[in-house]
């Protein structure tokens, strides 16, 4: 993923199974699930098949603490250093950095109050 660019986006909501069910009426979709801990949640992909485009999840586990709404992922070169400059710019914390496997991600508040993901690839050790 190029840096900078837009990952990924999900969709957190309390009911991820109305809402899938939704999106997969008003814009053609197709679910499969992704298996969570005790649940599932949502990727979909355009009708022709061409690959997943976006996530809907619950809010619950891991994204219990993610504000409800559509959440985009912005691809950064260096999490903790893209976090330190959020912080420096007068933005927020909503979700301290975790990891995703060898990923790193956490959730930013800008100082309009605008929520987005920055998703750092591989190396979820370094910079720590």
């Amino acid at each position: 993923m190029k840096i900078g660019s837009i990952g990924w986006i999900d969709l957190t909501v309390e009911d991820a199974g109305e809402i899938r069910d939704f999106y997969r009426r008003v814009t053609g979709w197709t679910a499969g699930d992704v298996a969570m801990d005790g649940y599932e949640d949502y990727c979909m992909s355009p009708p022709d098949g061409d690959g997943p485009v976006a996530g809907i999840c619950h809010r619950r586990g891991g994204n219990a603490e993610f504000p409800p709404g559509w959440l985009i992922y912005i691809t950064v070169e260096n999490l903790d250093r893209s976090i330190e400059r959020c912080l420096e710019l007068g933005g927020e914390v909503v979700v301290e950095p975790k990891a995703m496997g060898d990923d790193r991600y956490g959730v930013i508040r800008d100082p309009s109050g605008a929520c987005c993901a920055l998703y750092q690839k591989g190396g979820a050790n370094e910079g720590r």
